[in-house]
């Protein structure tokens, strides 16, 4: 930082230039494309806010990759790219010139997968994987423990890969009922020589500078693929692959992302058939700024442990503002919404069946007259 920036922090330019930076992230809320209703405009600054706590925590809490801890950058009220009600996030600031180690306990997760990254959405950047490893690729101890090995040198052992530009750890964590689960408690710890960390004035001003890139960058890359998405609008094809790998998704999960839009008299079934090899799936309702929609509260996700199936191994799921009775078990709530994201994940599939959509009336479902073509 050069003299000049040293002394906007000590006068106090810093902090206006930082308040003045926020202020242009309202932009993203009014741009075209936007829904208009008042529901999403202002779940819209909600989310401003909400990427902003979650900024200030990766940029300025949690920032120093010689003493790592982790974090969860995604969680039950500050959400980012449709994020996995079923999934636990965790996330750490790594350094790919470093060692590190972490170690816990397997337990009896569904499904577990770290990830190292390098990038952020600042800028609307990319978060390509640099190494991954799932649990299936851990050797565990007699009672589950094990440890794991990061580093961007190969490893005897357990070891997930890093390159030198690799700089965060991405952790999830899924669950067949995740109230009720318990999740893994996980440990890292840097290997190489590291001070207790004190604050840099010098550093404090780089960090504060980066916390505003990330809400404008992540608001505006999710707005684009909500833009992209809604040429298919209450249809589920399958995503570019390497568009969602490139924001952080995972390469063992296969993503159908896209948009739905309906009216309170209709609702959106939704049919397919799951893999027969596929570790779990789930699928979900989120809000046009691709937040899921408030699962403490409401349902709007289900997954293969909570499905009811057809008597082919088929499921059908119905997206409505009510329900359609007792005869469409696999419900889930529009909660107050009229449009917004929906995703559908395969985890582990050994193949990726096509899903079919279509739009009827609420009331045909409650009066029992679906045709029941497929």
């Amino acid at each position: 930082m050069s003299t000049s920036e040293l002394e906007a922090l000590r006068s106090g330019q810093l902090w206006e230039e930082f308040c003045e930076g926020l202020k242009s992230a309202g932009k993203e809320i009014l741009a075209a494309g936007v829904p208009e209703d008042d529901l999403s405009r202002a779940e819209g600054y909600r989310y401003l806010t909400r990427l902003l706590r979650l900024s200030l925590e990766k940029h300025l809490e949690f920032n120093d990759p010689a003493c790592p801890q982790f974090y969860s950058l995604s969680h039950e009220t500050a959400k980012i790219g449709n994020d996995n009600p079923d999934n636990f996030y965790q996330n750490c600031a790594v350094d790919g010139q470093r060692s590190y180690r972490i170690t816990g306990n397997a337990g009896q997760v569904e499904y577990l997968s770290m990830e190292t990254k390098a990038g952020s959405f600042a800028g609307q950047g990319d978060m390509a994987p640099t190494g991954h490893v799932t649990l299936n690729d851990l050797e565990l101890g007699p009672n589950g423990e094990f440890e794991l090995l990061v580093s961007a040198t190969p490893q005897p052992g357990n070891w997930l890969p890093m390159t030198e530009a690799s700089d965060n750890i991405l952790v999830r964590q899924t669950f067949r009922d995740r109230a009720r689960e318990p999740k893994l408690e996980l440990r890292i710890e840097c290997l190489d020589q590291q001070d207790a960390p004190v604050l840099d004035p010098v550093e404090f001003a780089s960090q504060l500078q980066r916390v505003v890139p990330f809400v404008n960058g992540t608001a505006g890359l999710f707005r684009n693929w909500m833009l992209g998405f809604a040429e298919h609008i209450n249809e589920l094809p399958p995503n570019d692959q390497q568009m969602c790998l490139r924001a952080g998704g995972d390469p063992a999960i296969f993503y159908h992302n896209s948009y739905w839009q309906l009216a309170p008299e209709e609702a959106l079934l939704i049919e397919f058939t799951p893999p027969g090899d596929c570790r779990t799936w789930n699928f979900q309702l989120s809000n046009f700024w691709m937040e899921s929609l408030d699962y403490r509260f409401q349902r709007i996700h289900i997954n293969r442990s909570g499905a009811r199936y057809e008597a082919d191994g088929s499921v059908r799921i119905v997206v409505a503002a009510e329900s359609p009775g007792s005869a469409f078990p696999n419900w889930l709530s529009t909660a107050g919404h009229s449009c917004g994201s929906m995703l559908l994940r395969y985890v582990e599939a050994s193949d990726h069946p096509p899903v079919r959509t279509r739009v009827v009336a609420l009331d045909t479902l409650k009066a029992g007259e679906l045709n029941d073509h497929k």
